[in-house]
């Protein structure tokens, strides 16, 4: 697996075709994203979900706004509770701290929990040039990992795989012809895990949270591998956004729900591990050394910008859910870690605009991700402002542009509106009337390729309101 991105080599149009040739994946993400949908309406029926949303609002941005003095309280307590504290300012950084642990710990086999910052600055490769064994130990990564993979969705990295494609994974592994069952799937792989924990000398994770006032990471996981791994290896590191942080441990009360509800729609994830510091004289288990990597790989960038909202995300991935987009693309066309209109967001402003600047326009700013966003992120305004920011860095084809700046003129006044709008209507009228949907060439074909262009009315509604 290198350490390069996709990205960099194919544009979203030429990924989304791929995707969208996939009829499994345009089945299985909507549904799976119907039901997560519902659960969470279901889960805040009987309470102000709204309420709750605002107090988490006032949280992120109340942190956000004081980002550097709340840094400096949580690496303070960080490093009073014995935890290592390093600070990366870039990917490569952050890499270079990992694999320096390792190679001082003498480390062969490496664990890791789920962690889309590890994703992020795609760690397991450099890890294994070095000859570390690296085990993902979520199930559904576990099988991304399998297959040299990457998740496409921000809680649920498999949902484009059937259940077919996770048995002939697993089978390969196990040497022979597994059974068609869940049940069965599941625990085969849990007991490949089990020795992956038994064996490992680091344990990897990320952080949901960090605690500024006790210098406590929070983790939120529904299987018991985050617990596994960060306790029975005698090193623990954890990869932590620095925009990650919360100032009082009672702001869990408010955001703990949040992100398990837009989640996945549940009271609370069935394992909440709170992890203040490496084991303590007379405790039985946990790491004998714990380091923590603060990474900022272009957070800091953001602040005090016009973008500093995206830095409020807690990585539910409600976002992804409800996005008409991503439930026909799945989370592999947008290129990086990031799917959905969280990762349309993040993508150009941490990679750039030429780099991730279209995907700002692979959304239909229908505003259902701002609806469901348990923080309140105003994701569609945001996306609106990168496709300004794509115009201006000059990424946006000439022709798009020259189209943009004479509709722009001929609609600044209600002559030109009226012109424009009747001939249109008369050029609508004509090809809406064939037998077939019209095929055009050129620059409008796409918007032919998969809608029919219907006869428009033949009087106007703003002449017949008159």
């Amino acid at each position: 697996m290198s350490t390069t991105d996709p990205l960099l080599n194919s544009t979203f149009r030429e990924r989304a075709n791929e995707q969208l040739a996939n009829t499994f994946l345009r089945t299985a993400v909507p549904k799976a994203t119907d039901h997560a949908v519902a659960t969470l309406r279901n889960r805040y029926r009987d309470h102000d979900y709204d309420g709750l949303r605002e107090l988490g609002r006032e949280i992120r941005e109340r942190t956000v706004s004081d980002l550097e003095r709340y840094l400096a309280e949580l690496i303070a307590a960080f490093e009073r509770n014995g935890i290592i504290v390093h600070r990366a300012a870039d990917a490569a950084e952050a890499r270079e701290h990992i694999r320096r642990i390792c190679r001082e710990e003498g480390a062969r086999s490496v664990v890791k929990v789920k962690s889309m910052a590890t994703e992020e600055i795609r760690l397991n490769p450099v890890l294994e040039e070095d000859g570390i064994t690296v085990t993902e130990t979520d199930l559904g990564e576990y099988v991304v990992q399998l297959d040299d993979d990457r998740p496409s969705h921000l809680i649920a990295p498999i949902i484009h795989k059937t259940k077919a494609e996770v048995r002939a994974s697993l089978s390969k592994v196990a040497g022979r012809e597994l059974p068609d069952d869940a049940a069965e799937l599941t625990g085969f792989a849990r007991g490949e895990l089990r020795d992956a924990f038994m064996d490992a000398d680091i344990g990897i994770s990320g952080a949901n949270f960090g605690i500024a006032e006790t210098g406590t990471i929070v983790l939120v996981t529904n299987e018991g591998n985050g617990r596994m791994c960060t306790s029975l290896p005698r090193t623990h590191i954890a990869l932590m956004g620095i925009e990650r942080i919360l100032p009082k441990m009672e702001d869990l009360a408010v955001l703990l729900p949040l992100i398990a509800g837009a989640g996945t729609g549940q009271l609370i994830t069935t394992y909440v591990n709170m992890i203040s510091g490496p084991r303590k004289p007379g405790e039985p288990d946990g790491p004998e050394r714990m380091h923590v990597v603060m990474l900022d790989n272009g957070r800091r960038s953001l602040l005090g910008t016009k973008y500093e909202e995206a830095l409020h995300c807690i990585r539910c991935g409600a976002c992804q859910n409800v996005c008409p987009v991503y439930r026909q693309v799945g989370g592999h066309a947008y290129g990086w870690v990031y799917g959905g209109p969280i990762g349309a967001v993040l993508t150009p402003l941490f990679r750039g605009q030429h780099d991730g600047g279209e995907l700002s326009q692979a959304t239909s700013l229908c505003g259902s991700c701002d609806d469901i966003c348990p923080v309140k992120i105003p994701l569609h305004h945001l996306l609106l402002s990168l496709r300004h920011d794509r115009t201006a860095a000059g990424e946006v084809p000439r022709h798009e542009r020259i189209a943009a700046t004479i509709w722009s003129w001929t609609w600044s006044t209600p002559l030109g509106y009226r012109l424009s709008a009747r001939m249109g209507r008369v050029g609508l009228r004509a090809l809406g009337m064939r037998r077939t949907a019209p095929r055009w060439s050129g620059p409008l074909a796409r918007w032919t390729q998969g809608r029919a262009m219907p006869a428009p009315a033949k009087r106007p509604w703003h002449r017949r309101a008159r």
